[in-house]
């Protein structure tokens, strides 16, 4: 063996200087202090149905235990898409727990299913039990109010995944329909479009929102042109609108034919994936449009067509009824804002919106 060779060779290490898991990046003991800080928050969430808490290697949960006689199951994933940077970049992780919940349980009603429990899968390159705990009860939160049960998730710590201070979130959630109670529903000519009012951006098109930020010269903590009341992190960070409980009503009352969550793709983006071949939805832009939006489009000069086809600019959930004055009863018994939006008609080929935006609009 030459002496290169000899300097090349590996020596073991020494009993007690070895390498261990942290010292490679990953603390389990705070993974494990963050499990227990959080069992408490999953419990709160408990409803009819679940087995069994947090701890084990899958959640159990019975279906016939929870109402349901003859249950189809539906199933949605989503994540909160880089909202997640103002997050990190503010230190507001109290809220994207709840976006994170509406993303996908917003998707459950709109098929006419119950939302029953979620999962959250939460990965950052190195634990912070505290920012880890804050998004994690904003979690908790968003499924108290849609009534299902947080049941598990996975922290993953990865080092050298991610930047310093860095993570990433997506959902899992499971409703249930009885099999006859599934939406769509046919629908006809005539019937009523009615809009659900959004609380702002929600959580669809944050690369566009942070582009425009750039370029406005403003800071997070300066105030929001749009709402001086709040700085502009803090504005921007109002979370996600959970419209479950108010469309269980409506679906309950019997009045509901057809719902579409108003994500990324805007209204013309979503509302035809509900609606039938040879039919339209004629919009207007008569619903009040919250000022962000205004403010938006003016600073980054963008067009009203793209703001429309980017982001929800004031409705968050449309929803297609035949008797308009019923539905809009119910729904603002449960606390909505609900503007007529549109009609739906005939038409040639593929479901599709009509929306020609006057001009002016959102200037």
């Amino acid at each position: 063996m030459t002496s290169a060779d000899h300097q090349g060779a590996h020596t073991a290490p020494q009993p007690g200087t070895g390498l261990d898991y942290r010292t490679a990046g990953v603390d389990i003991e705070a993974g494990d202090a963050l499990v227990e800080m959080i069992k408490p928050l999953a419990k709160a969430t408990n409803r009819r149905g679940v087995m069994g808490g947090l701890g084990g290697f899958g959640a159990l949960f019975d279906l016939k235990a929870a109402g349901f006689t003859d249950p189809v199951l539906v199933s949605t994933t989503d994540g909160v898409g880089t909202k997640l940077k103002i997050a990190i970049e503010t230190g507001l992780h109290n809220t994207v727990g709840i976006d994170l919940v509406a993303m996908c349980v917003n998707d459950l009603v709109v098929q006419g299913a119950e939302p029953l429990f979620f999962l959250d899968y939460f990965a950052t390159g190195k634990l912070s039990v505290e920012q880890a705990r804050s998004v994690i009860a904003g979690i908790a939160s968003g499924c108290h109010e849609a009534g299902c049960a947080l049941v598990g998730g996975e922290t993953a710590e990865m080092p050298g995944m991610y930047a310093e201070g860095d993570y990433d979130l997506a959902g899992f959630s499971v409703g249930a329909a009885e099999r006859g109670n599934l939406l769509p529903r046919p629908i006809v000519t005539g019937d009523a479009i009615l809009g659900l009012a959004s609380v702002g951006v929600h959580s669809n098109g944050f690369s566009l929102v942070r582009r425009i930020v750039e370029t406005s010269g403003l800071r997070w903590t300066d105030p929001a042109p749009f709402a001086p009341e709040q700085n502009l992190g803090e504005a921007l960070m109002t979370p996600t609108r959970i419209y479950v409980r108010s469309m269980l009503a409506l679906h309950k009352a019997g009045l509901l034919k057809a719902a579409a969550h108003i994500t990324g793709g805007g209204l013309p983006g979503n509302l035809p994936r509900v609606l039938p071949d040879g039919f339209s939805a004629a919009l207007t832009t008569g619903w009040p449009v919250p000022p962000v939006f205004a403010w938006l489009a003016r600073t980054g000069g963008v067009a009203a067509t793209e703001m429309l086809r980017v982001f929800n600019c004031g409705v968050g959930m449309a929803v297609v009824v035949s008797d308009a004055a019923a539905a809009i009863r119910v729904l603002e018994a449960e606390g909505e804002t609900v503007s007529h939006i549109g009609t739906i008609e005939a038409a040639d080929g593929p479901a599709s919106v009509r929306l020609d935006p006057p001009a002016g609009w959102l200037a």
